[in-house]
């Protein structure tokens, strides 16, 4: 299975900084992940729901370390992609968004 697209909507909370959706091979798409800035940097949160005692249970997510790691990756060369076509990308970042790290983006992020 391939990622055939990645798209992001911004957003301008203190941690919640973007959603995305996620197309696999033209045909399947996952929805509402989200584009979290953390205490220890920026990560990708899985779509959940919420139970009735107060947790969250995720919908859906990938089942083992390197789908997570190939996910993650595009998800956060699409942020900063988008960062970048709409001017809020720092100066600082100068390289293209693939060849970035994912840990890295934080540091990185445009203060608001």
């Amino acid at each position: 299975m391939e990622i055939t697209e990645v798209r992001i909507h911004l957003r301008n909370e203190e941690k919640l900084k973007a959603y995305a959706a996620v197309t696999f091979d033209k045909c399947f798409v996952i929805r509402d992940l989200k584009v979290i800035n953390g205490n220890t940097g920026i990560f990708i949160a899985m779509p959940s729901r919420k139970k009735p005692d107060g947790t969250f249970k995720d919908i859906a997510h990938p089942l083992d370390n390197e789908t997570r790691q190939k996910l993650e990756t595009k998800i956060l060369s699409a942020y900063l992609e988008e960062l970048h076509r709409l001017n809020t990308l720092p100066p600082s970042i100068e390289q293209p968004a693939e060849r970035l790290d994912p840990a890295k983006v934080a540091e990185n992020e445009p203060r608001k």
